[in-house]
């Protein structure tokens, strides 16, 4: 990143999940830009690295607690960022789980677990943060955190692979709605990052970590970072014209899966 692109200078952005992983890159890449954002943690979550990493480059953020299974709580976290910050101008939804469950020992309570927090939480969130951009009665833009596993699906990940394919719908659907009140939303969906989620990803010589490295045209695993670019990219205004896409940051996996 070139030091002097300040692009969301004097803006608010809100980013769920944001206490590690592609959460954590994505708020510090805002920051490191010139937002102020609002850093969502969870209860059983810490925040501190997150805002450390932001104070250090010279950023301003503040945490806001919120469950994503509970949209009360939803509602109410962008409710409190717009006011602590003064407007809403962009949001990431990123928070997910991903519990690796056989699909004969997933649960109906499993289901609705990663149902309620993975595609139900990006519902409530987007549909509460695009409220708030309408009648603050500016331009926004929003930006979804899906995975290439909506395009390729994959064992003991059967009902996460569905929430994320729905995202991406979720996205598309919204962008015709949003579109006349000037609110662009698209999606990411991020491939073999190497993320607290992923961790044999990030164990160097291990089977899975080979595996998807021969696969991917690139010949590596990702960064947190480079999803994080892609994420600021379509925030800013160098993506002004875009607006329902998806965008693929899998080092291109996915022509390799298909």
């Amino acid at each position: 990143m070139r030091e002097d692109m300040r692009r969301f200078e004097g803006k608010v952005a809100l980013v769920t999940g944001a206490t590690s992983g592609i959460g954590q890159a994505t708020a510090v890449r805002l920051a490191s830009e010139g937002a102020l954002v609002g850093v969502n943690y969870r209860a059983s979550g810490n925040p501190s690295q997150t805002m450390e990493q932001i104070e250090e480059i010279g950023g301003k953020a503040f945490p806001i607690l919120a469950d994503m299974r509970e949209p009360d709580q939803v509602v109410a976290m962008v409710h409190e960022v717009a006011q602590q910050g003064g407007r809403l101008d962009y949001l990431v939804s990123n928070a997910a789980i991903n519990p690796y469950i056989k699909w004969d020992e997933t649960t109906f309570e499993d289901y609705d677990r990663i149902q309620e927090i993975n595609q139900r939480g990006t519902w409530v969130v987007c549909q509460t943060a695009a409220k708030q951009m309408i009648h603050e009665g500016h331009a926004g833009a929003i930006v979804c955190v899906s995975s290439m596993s909506a395009w390729v699906g994959a064992s003991t990940q059967e009902v996460y692979c569905a929430t994320k394919a729905g995202i991406c719908m979720i996205t598309k659907a919204l962008a015709i709605v949003l579109g006349p009140h000037n609110i662009r939303i698209n999606v990411v969906l991020p491939g073999n990052i190497a993320t607290p989620m992923s961790k044999e990803l990030q164990k160097s010589g291990s089977a899975q970590r080979k595996y998807y490295e021969s696969r991917t045209p690139l010949g590596r695993i990702g960064e947190a970072k480079e999803v994080a670019a892609a994420i600021a990219f379509l925030l800013s205004d160098d993506a002004s014209y875009i607006s329902s896409s998806e965008l693929l940051v899998d080092g291109g996996y996915v022509v390799n899966a298909e």
